[in-house]
């Protein structure tokens, strides 16, 4: 599948520079992506018929099955929050497809928009409207709780063993943006955690949400936890999660960037984004 990939942002440099200084406190960091000065146009989407939402059951935590066989998940609650902030409840409806029929059922109008994960890249674009991001998907540090380190983290790393997995964006970000490092590529995540654990490496590299989930759960045995700030590299980890909509009606795109930022500016988000990531990735 195509996104399953990562994420929008400022430069690392810009990156690093914002979060220097930043401490992992016991709350949660939630991600704000939206400028709450901003002031987007209310639509009208009264002549809209109904609003149908596509996507599919296949990618926990944004959307999957849950054990009474219900469509659940992040997407899912997004999707309902979008149709309550533009009036549209009544009209809003939720239909799971197999992946790869999402953009045939799209086109043939027997949907609205799809929220499934479909990055915006400049060929995606020739065929759909994006709205705006609406999570990003930063690359992260984690270290052994004893000796993680907070930013500024370049000059603390340098000669320092960072596991990576091998031929991933990750591997090539790392090796970009920290020259300094001892960088140590394995084929495998179970592989790269396990030294982590024993000591043979220093620190690991890699996607943020992933690590966030490999922390909270019962493998890592509470050892480690995110070192420095998240690094945000478009050229490397993609442009984020978008909803896509047909390239003819970016209308509708836009209705969606004014749902998001209500979505955002009132909590909503937050609640949705401690709900189904409770250990942050940001």
């Amino acid at each position: 599948m195509t996104l399953r990939r990562m994420v929008i942002a400022l430069s690392m440099l810009a990156a690093a520079q914002f979060f220097a200084g930043v401490t992992f406190a016991a709350e949660p960091q939630v991600p704000v992506l939206w400028d709450a000065k901003e002031r987007l146009p209310k639509p009208d989407l009264s002549a809209l018929p109904r609003l149908r939402f596509l996507t599919t059951t296949d990618f926990p935590p944004f959307n999957f099955l849950d054990s009474a066989g219900k469509l659940s998940g992040f997407h899912v609650d997004l999707a309902r929050a979008i149709c309550a902030e533009l009036g549209i409840a009544e009209k809003c409806q939720i239909q799971a497809l197999p992946w790869g029929e999402l953009d045939e059922a799209l086109q043939k109008g027997e949907g609205e928009a799809i929220i499934a994960g479909i990055a915006a890249t400049p060929e995606t674009r020739t065929k759909y409207a994006f709205s705006r991001s609406y999570l990003q998907f930063p690359a992260r540090f984690i270290m052994p709780k004893a000796k993680a380190f907070a930013e500024p983290i370049l000059d603390k790393l340098r000669s320092k063993r960072v596991g990576v997995i091998a031929g991933s964006a990750h591997e090539k970000m790392l090796r970009e943006y920290f020259g300094t490092v001892q960088v140590v590529p394995f084929d495998a995540p179970e592989a790269l955690y396990g030294d982590l654990k024993s000591g043979k490496i220093d620190a690991a590299f890699g996607d943020g949400m992933r690590f966030a989930f490999w922390l909270g759960g019962t493998d890592a045995s509470g050892c480690c936890r995110f070192a420095g700030g998240p690094y945000l590299a478009p050229e490397y980890l993609g442009s984020g999660m978008a909803i896509a909509t047909r390239v003819g009606d970016p209308a509708l795109a836009a209705a969606m960037d004014y749902a998001l930022q209500e979505i955002s500016v009132k909590g909503t988000f937050a609640e949705f984004y401690l709900r189904y990531f409770p250990v942050s990735f940001f």
